[in-house]
Order: C-alpha cells, then sequence, then structure tokens
C-alpha cells in the first residue's frame, strides 16, 4: 500500500520561493555610477542593459558587477595575448553563476527571462510514455 494521499492544504516549511520573471527587453533606465575607483571598464553599460541587471540593481549588486566587469575583461585580454589563466577564468565562471549569468545560473536562482515556464508546455518535441521506450529496448 502507498499510504494515505497528500494532504493538498498542507505547507512545506521549506518551500521554495517563486519564480521572478526577468524582462527579456532588459533593465531600462539609468546606467548606475561605476562603483570602482577609475573610470568604467568596456561593457559596463552593456551589463547593465541585461535582464538579470533589474535584479542586480534590486539587490545593490553594482560592486559585485563592477568586480565581474574587472575580472572578465582581464580574462579576455590574457586570451587574446595567448596567455590564459586557468585561475582567473574559474573565478569568471564563479562571478558568472552568482550574477545569474548562465543559464544553470538562472535555474538555481529562480530567475526566468521573459516569465516563460521553466518547463515548457508547448514542447518541441514528441513526449514518449515510458513503457513505449522501455519496449523498443
Amino acid at each position: 500500500m502507498p499510504g494515505p494521499p497528500p494532504n493538498p492544504n498542507a505547507r512545506r516549511k521549506n518551500a521554495r520561493p517563486d519564480w521572478v520573471a526577468l524582462p527579456p527587453q532588459g533593465r531600462t533606465g539609468k546606467t548606475p555610477a561605476w562603483p570602482l575607483p577609475g573610470r568604467a571598464p568596456r561593457g559596463w553599460v552593456a551589463l547593465w542593459r541585461l535582464p538579470q541587471a533589474v535584479m542586480w540593481e534590486q539587490l545593490k549588486f553594482e560592486t559585485q558587477v563592477g568586480m565581474y566587469l574587472l575580472a572578465r575583461n582581464t580574462a579576455q585580454d590574457l586570451l587574446l595575448a595567448g596567455e590564459p589563466n586557468g585561475a582567473l577564468l574559474s573565478e569568471v565562471r564563479q562571478m558568472e553563476d552568482r550574477l545569474g549569468l548562465s543559464p544553470m545560473a538562472l535555474k538555481r536562482l529562480q530567475w526566468e527571462i521573459g516569465g516563460a515556464s521553466p518547463v515548457s508546455d508547448d514542447q518541441d518535441g514528441v513526449v514518449i510514455e515510458a513503457n513505449e521506450r522501455f519496449a523498443r529496448l
């Protein structure tokens, strides 16, 4: 016996928050001032036009985005010079994950661009039942 059916009115103590829908057109408005000493490097304005920048602004991540941009630009310069730095590339990847700049990071942060459901109902592929799949083995 599988046991009693689950209570539809039960509330989980460890319930996860809902997904956050980010605007597909990206963040609009004035770009924040460069938070670190010196002039803003290339790419500062472009980063703040991304959909993820809406959340960065709410979370006050200007300094973290600035540090990411410096690391990313340095890593790109080293790659173009033919002197890749594995530790720096690893750090850039980790920063990208924390800022929601990769598909997996978006999923972990529960951010969705354009309000599309993370599991779409309109699938391009065909759904195959497990019995049918295993029957072909």
